[in-house]
């Protein structure tokens, strides 16, 4: 549970630092925020602040969030929820269903499918090879695909222009879905294997 934790935390905060420097050196785009470094602390304000901002809270609510962590869950729930639907809202009223066919739309998921088989494949036989127990092994194989919509979408309003968030969020709103698919059907598995060697 730890580890999972911490990689991804781990994967946010990497996420946060590289994407601005990726999408910079790989794409002559620039967004709202303005140059690069605008850009990153725009992101760090956003993400990266509040992150930093609930750990330190910790010390003194981190009992009473333990506590209350089954109500408090619909709270976390819900935000994700609302940034999915605020990313689908914004595509739709962007027109972005319809200036991209269905051939088109097809093709990326099947690239998505293809892109998460192989990071899925790959990190469960890093694992395996690594000799890491089966619990390491799950928290691996599950952080290793995570891209959350909840990073992204942030990120994506800050790096792009407006016109170009719907377009560029697009392969993420399809992955994060079939990551959320895939690997509630893995950790059943998993699950299944875990009452069969009890």
């Amino acid at each position: 549970m730890v580890a999972a934790v911490a990689s991804a935390s781990a994967s946010s905060l990497i996420g946060i630092l590289l994407t601005p420097f990726i999408v910079n050196v790989l794409l002559d785009v620039q967004g709202d925020a303005g140059s690069f470094w605008e850009a990153v602390m725009s992101i760090t304000v956003q993400l990266l602040v509040p992150f930093i901002g609930g750990q330190i809270a910790r010390t003194w609510i981190g009992q009473w969030v333990e506590k209350h962590a089954a109500m408090l869950k619909y709270v976390d729930q819900s935000s994700i929820l609302l940034v999915v639907y605020t990313a689908f809202g914004a595509a739709i009223v962007e027109g972005l269903w319809t200036t991209v066919s269905y051939v088109e739309l097809a093709g990326l998921f099947v690239l998505c499918c293809i892109l998460l088989a192989i990071v899925l494949v790959f990190s469960t036989m890093l694992a395996r090879r690594a000799g890491f127990n089966k619990e390491d092994e799950i928290t691996i194989v599950f952080c290793a695909s995570k891209k959350s919509l909840a990073t992204g979408v942030p990120m994506a309003k800050v790096i792009f222009p407006a016109a170009m968030v719907g377009p560029m969020l697009l392969p993420l709103m399809i992955f994060h879905q079939l990551q959320l698919m895939v690997c509630a059907v893995i950790a059943q598995q998993y699950a299944k294997r875990e009452r069969v060697v009890d």
